[in-house]
């Protein structure tokens, strides 16, 4: 079972793994397409609409993550507002509306990852990086 693997792991050396292959997936989903800010062709970063470190439980939501260059996703943190355009343009406005209802859901809880929403996280990505 490949899940054994990860026995010895703690939560936090399965989240750095899950961000790993997360991310990963990003990229390569969003290979050849614009910056989701800038629209300007460059290397991309996997780049959060909504921060995970303020909203956990979107880490790993797709429609919050898009491919984004290092200098919208770094130096201009996010380049929200043009990220908002796009970000509709891209998935739509009732799936950006959903995103929004996730956010306020998420408030009014805190928010643990457990190991096994981790491990199949990992395992989820790892197959679709194939």
């Amino acid at each position: 079972m490949a899940k054994s693997i990860y026995r010895n792991k703690t939560v936090p050396q399965l989240l750095k793994i899950a961000v790993r292959h997360f991310h990963l997936y990003i990229r390569n989903r969003d290979k050849g397409k614009p910056c989701i800010s800038c629209g300007k062709k460059r290397t991309l970063q996997a780049g959060h609409y909504y921060s995970a470190g303020q909203h956990p439980s979107l880490r790993f939501n797709e429609d919050n993550v898009h491919g984004q260059c290092l200098s919208c996703n770094y130096y201009m943190s996010g380049n929200l507002i043009n990220y908002r355009i796009n970000l509709t343009d891209k998935i739509g406005l009732d799936r950006l509306e959903a995103l929004e209802e996730q956010v306020n859901l998420s408030k009014k809880n805190a928010f643990k990852w457990s190991r096994f929403d981790l491990v199949d996280i990992i395992e989820k990505y790892k197959a679709l990086n194939r």
